[in-house]
């Protein structure tokens, strides 16, 4: 503490990332990351592009903007892109977010949508999951801003159908509905063809999870024009140049390799049915995951202890100490090997 902090300072509890070990042999199964290595064609590109680290980047990223849009048909005016998808939603926070009514997201959620509100002075109220940890669209209707989901949900891995958030838009036509879609190449339905109909909606995507690229840092949202502009002034008065020369390469080297995309996500989705198989035959309670990690709590074991238990043997998992998930485990989806080593010691404890 500083006599020099602002009074923002003071109120803030900032978000704590999962942790990065520095030791090898770690099974890392605590921070959603990609257990493959991106494309090839990433490492080229950006290898490639090298020699133009003495230029700025393009601060509006075009070639990286029109491989988004034509991946997702919708125009290139139409995606805004960011230093990963945490750095999109700020963005949102301030330039969309912020009104006299509330903010509505989920009381189990991700846990940076409340440190935007206090860092940007966001009135919100949490709405509580149902006792299936799914989120119920008609609990959403109470008097509100905009309405913030993600989808899947984070750390549940529950999604909603593309058909629900297409009610929700239709029954709240003027209130802002942001969909977090960071999770949602591993098998939900994305909400970006609701776009064309609805200037309400605006989708955030990140490359970090299904594109393997969570140390490159690069996110990005899809929403109707004046949306996006919004975005755009707010990124123009904060820093010009959020994603360097060699972000911008790799992540449309990224796109563009749609046959690495299919393949990595193939082999994750079923790591993950295998893994929610393995942990129901030792008693684990596994809510129906479309994500990259699945949420797990175990009959006659808490959350802590076996987290604990299994970090001493060196896997990490995910544990959040907070009402109505702390007996949970949030795990990632690893390598066939590194989820074989997680059951094995799992077995051990159980």
């Amino acid at each position: 503490m500083s006599r020099f902090w602002s009074p923002v300072v003071h109120a803030l509890s900032p978000y704590v990332p999962g942790e990065q070990p520095k030791q090898d042999g770690i099974v890392k199964l605590n921070t959603n990351e990609n257990p493959y290595p991106p494309s090839p064609r990433v490492l080229a590109a950006i290898a490639s592009t090298a020699e133009r680290l003495r230029l700025y980047p393009d601060p509006r990223a075009s070639r990286l903007r029109e491989a988004i849009a034509a991946r997702y048909d919708v125009e290139p005016e139409e995606v805004f892109v960011g230093n990963g998808s945490d750095e999109v939603l700020a963005h949102t926070f301030q330039a969309l977010l912020k009104h006299d009514a509330p903010l509505l997201f989920p009381d189990i959620t991700y846990s940076f949508y409340p440190v935007y509100c206090r860092l940007y002075a966001v009135a919100h109220e949490e709405v509580p999951l149902d006792a299936a940890m799914r989120i119920e669209i008609a609990d959403y209707r109470r008097v509100s801003s905009a309405i913030l989901l993600c989808n899947p949900n984070a750390p549940t891995g529950v999604a909603l159908p593309r058909d629900a958030i297409a009610a929700l838009l239709a029954e709240h036509p003027d209130r802002l509905v942001v969909v977090d879609e960071a999770y949602v190449d591993f098998g939900a339905e994305s909400a970006v063809p609701l776009v064309a109909r609805h200037d309400n909606l605006l989708v955030i995507q990140t490359f970090s999870k299904s594109r393997a690229l969570a140390g490159l840092r690069v996110g990005f949202a899809i929403g109707q024009r004046p949306l996006i502009e919004a975005l755009e002034r707010v990124k123009d008065s904060f820093n010009s140049y959020p994603l360097d020369c060699l972000a911008i390469a790799g992540a449309v080297a990224a796109i563009e390799d749609d046959g690495w995309f299919r393949e990595s996500r193939a082999r994750i989705i079923a790591s993950r049915e295998a893994l929610a198989r393995d942990l129901g035959q030792l008693g684990f309670e596994v809510p129906p995951s479309l994500a990259n990690f699945v949420f797990a709590r175990h009959r006659s074991h808490s959350g802590a202890d076996l987290a604990a238990a299994l970090r001493q043997r060196g896997v990490l998992v995910r544990h959040f100490g907070k009402p109505r998930i702390e007996d949970f485990l949030r795990i990632t989806v690893g390598t066939e090997e590194q989820c074989g080593r997680l059951i094995e010691v799992l077995r051990g404890l159980i």
